[in-house]
This record gives structure tokens, C-alpha cells and sequence, in this order.
């Protein structure tokens, strides 16, 4: 068997979690309520923006300019493709720009951006691939059982699409070669990160569907001046 089959076993558990979660459920129905996925349209803007800067970071620690390339090119095509989502449902659904990382989103950002700075090259790519592999997955459960004119189509659309898959598919190998190169303990450590992003998955879906918050806000005066300086 191999190690990236290996990792999806280690996480069954947590993929039928996130899979059945009801903001899956609902979102497949064409039912989840807008403002869950308001809340996690906005989150999500916030979490590619760090998520291209971590494939940026694990980029630099590259082993040979073949693995670099992929993940630039992650960094930089992967970005727009989420852009170009985010931007639709903005327009669709006159959804403004967030501007603080809700806990859930912190906690992932926070822990990619950390991994990739400082952990192995390896465990750079085991924490990375969940974001990748499990939503290709739940797109394609999804589309399996979504409903015909489903609000929520295009996105739906961005996960089943053929180039995603292919960019999947590049990451596992990517991530299988790292592996077979590597030591035991290097492949133990991946696993732990693996579950770990897989985790942190499951409580992004999870928060938006509470609409989790910070228990405090930062001052007004604050975010109008954030406002200000991004706009």
C-alpha cells in the first residue's frame, strides 16, 4: 500500500466526519442558509491568502526545481482560481471582504504558515495536502447528491473540475515521492501533520456552520482604519 493511501486510512474517521457534516449536507441540498456560507465564503478568502504564502514558504525548502515549480505554481494559479470563486459569490450575494481571521480559520493559517516555515520539506507537504485531497473528495460526494439548480453550483463545479483533479493528483505524487525518500520517523511525523490539517479541516466546516467568533472584537476604530488602508 502506499503512504499517501496509508494517510487517507489514518483520517476515515475524520473524512466521513466532515462528509456528513450538516454544512456539507445542506450545501449538497441547496438548503444551507446564506449566512453560514457567508461566514465561511469570507473565512475562506482569508485562509487561500495565507495558504498560497505557506506553499510560497515550503516552495523555498524545495529538494530540486521540479518540486519548487509545482508549488509556485499552486501558490500563484491555485490563488486565482479561489479568487475567481470568492469574487462570484461576493457579486451574487453582496458579501463584503472579512477582515479578522475567526478562530478556526486562525488555528489552520497559523499552523500551515508554522509547518512550512520551520518543520521538514516533508511535513510541509503532508500538512498541505489535506486542504487539496479532501476537497476534491467532497466535491465529487457532493455532486453525487446535490440537488438540479443548486445555489451553490459553482463551487461544486470548482472541485469536480478535471484541472483540480489533475492538481490532486500531482500533490499526492509529489507527496508519495517525498515520503519514499525519506526515513520512518520523517513518514511518522508526516502522518501526525496529515491528521493534524485533516483536523483542522473538519473544525473550518464545523465554525462556519456555528459561525463561530472571537468572545472579543477588536476596537471599531481599528477595523475602519484596516478598511481604509485595504481598499
Amino acid at each position: 500500500m502506499t503512504f499517501t493511501k496509508q494517510l487517507w486510512q489514518s483520517v476515515s474517521q475524520l473524512y466521513h466526519a466532515i462528509q456528513s457534516h450538516p454544512f456539507n449536507r445542506e450545501l449538497a441540498a441547496g438548503i444551507l442558509p446564506l449566512d453560514k456560507f457567508r461566514y465561511y465564503v469570507q473565512q475562506d478568502e482569508l485562509y487561500i491568502k495565507a495558504y498560497a504564502r505557506a506553499l510560497a514558504l515550503l516552495a523555498a525548502k524545495a529538494p530540486d526545481s521540479a518540486a519548487r515549480h509545482v508549488l509556485l505554481s499552486y501558490a500563484k494559479d491555485g490563488l486565482l482560481i479561489e479568487q475567481q470563486l470568492h469574487d462570484y459569490f461576493f457579486r451574487q450575494y453582496d458579501i463584503e471582504s472579512a477582515v479578522e481571521q475567526e478562530p478556526a480559520c486562525f488555528a489552520y493559517t497559523h499552523f500551515l504558515l508554522a509547518v512550512s516555515a520551520i518543520e521538514p520539506f516533508e511535513a510541509g507537504l503532508a500538512a498541505l495536502l489535506p486542504c487539496f485531497w479532501i476537497y476534491r473528495e467532497v466535491g465529487y460526494n457532493i455532486a453525487n447528491t446535490s440537488v438540479t439548480n443548486n445555489p451553490y453550483q459553482l463551487w461544486i463545479d470548482t472541485y469536480t473540475d478535471a484541472e483540480y483533479d489533475k492538481i490532486v493528483d500531482r500533490m499526492l505524487d509529489l507527496t508519495e515521492h517525498a515520503a519514499q525518500q525519506t526515513s520512518a520517523t520523517k513518514r511518522w511525523h508526516m502522518a501526525e501533520t496529515f491528521f493534524q490539517s485533516t483536523r483542522l479541516e473538519w473544525m473550518f466546516w464545523d465554525a462556519a456552520y456555528r459561525q463561530e467568533k472571537w468572545p472579543y472584537s477588536p476596537e471599531k476604530s481599528w477595523m475602519d482604519m484596516e478598511k481604509t488602508q485595504r481598499s
